[in-house]
């Protein structure tokens, strides 16, 4: 049997790292504050450049370059470049 993954839509940022003390992403949408700010969602500084995100899978950690990806549920995870662009089409 087979099947094909329906098409998803997903909100997504990706981290840049940190520049004079201050996390970098592409854009700074609502929701990326609300996680980190409001939700706890997402922290920082727990090593150098990188990012905790609490996942539905547990504790998953984003390293510069990588894009933090909105779920179709409100859910947080990061996603590795090269597997970022072999799953998503961007759309704007």
């Amino acid at each position: 049997m087979r099947a094909q993954k329906k098409p998803v839509v997903i909100e997504y940022v990706e981290f840049r790292g940190f520049v004079n003390g201050n996390s970098s992403f592409s854009e700074r949408p609502e929701w990326l504050l609300k996680a980190i700010y409001d939700d706890d969602n997402i922290r920082f500084f727990d090593e150098k450049d990188t990012l905790t995100i609490e996942t539905l899978e547990g504790t998953m950690t984003a390293n510069v370059g990588d894009y933090i990806i909105k779920g179709v549920h409100g859910e947080f995870y990061p996603c590795k470049p090269d597997i970022f662009k072999q799953t998503y089409d961007l759309l704007d």
